[in-house]
């Protein structure tokens, strides 16, 4: 985190405490028992109900919502309360998902591979601080590692954290940037991506989700559909695994083809990544 969220955090914790402290002082104020032992525990039970109400409370005006609310999840995850981190069994492939957006395509896989004795979405890696995938993953209990550009292109790729969390396989669903050559040499045929269209039509550089819809509506294309192909230093341009097709229809929009195609996606993309594991050594 930078200094100024760190200041908003600060200020988070402080103003959220305050609330908590006059809250329950005025809601004790109110019952029939007088300071004494009885008191003082009902009072420390009492704030420790309410903090968590008024960090959030107060976190939601200055910014920090999603911040406290993995915040409290981990504190909850470290009482005993709320869902458990995913776990793998030790011969688990551990994966990790790549995305920079909603994340629906990550919901999907995390869906299909949950309780796999042999496949391991161990980390959701993402570029933007504000992305829904980032809920996604708190939600799951999945660690999550937020990237930045210096670093990812022109410093060590995050390569320390993937050899840490014993990262094997790369999955990028939605992932809007380029994947550096040191992290593809690091991952040999073990990075693989989803295009919304027929490659090796409408791909390269800035050609992703309505861009590419609205290309393919534009030149009066009769049909679209996915390609699931690895990764390498050019966008768009490694092998195909794998390819499904779906009708444009007259008087498509971008947002009506996009539909099918996300069907498309949410019905293959998990069964490719199975296979491809099941036959990786």
């Amino acid at each position: 985190m930078n200094g100024l969220q760190l200041l908003l955090i600060l200020c988070t914790f402080a103003i959220g405490g305050s609330l908590t402290g006059l809250a329950g002082k005025r809601i004790m104020n109110l019952l029939p028992i007088e300071k004494g032992v009885l008191w003082i525990i009902l009072y420390i039970v009492l704030i420790t109900l309410l903090w968590p109400m008024a960090v959030l409370l107060v976190s939601v005006f200055f910014g920090q919502f999603r911040f406290f609310t993995s915040y409290l999840r981990k504190m909850g995850r470290r009482m005993g309360i709320g869902p458990k981190e995913m776990k793998g069994s030790a011969s688990a492939k551990q994966v990790a998902i790549f995305a920079s957006g909603a994340g629906s395509n990550a919901q999907k896989i995390i869906d299909y591979f949950r309780g796999s004795s042999s496949v391991h979405i161990a980390l959701i890696v993402c570029n933007k601080p504000e992305a829904g995938v980032l809920d996604i993953a708190r939600k799951e209990g999945i660690p999550v590692l937020l990237i930045e550009k210096e670093r990812f292109f022109r410093g060590d790729a995050y390569l320390p954290e993937f050899k840490k969390a014993g990262i094997t396989f790369i999955i990028l669903a939605g992932f809007l940037w380029k994947v550096p050559s040191a992290l593809i040499q690091a991952f040999p045929d073990q990075i693989i991506n989803i295009h919304p269209a027929l490659l090796p039509l409408y791909g390269g550089k800035g050609m992703y989700g309505h861009h590419v819809h609205a290309a393919v509506i534009a030149a009066g294309d009769k049909e679209s559909g996915i390609t699931i192909h690895y990764v390498n230093e050019r966008y768009d341009e490694g092998a195909t695994i794998f390819q499904a097709r779906c009708p444009v229809q007259p008087g498509d929009t971008p947002d009506a083809l996009a539909q099918r195609i996300h069907a498309l996606e949410h019905a293959h993309y998990p069964k490719v990544i199975e296979s491809l594991l099941s036959s990786k050594v």
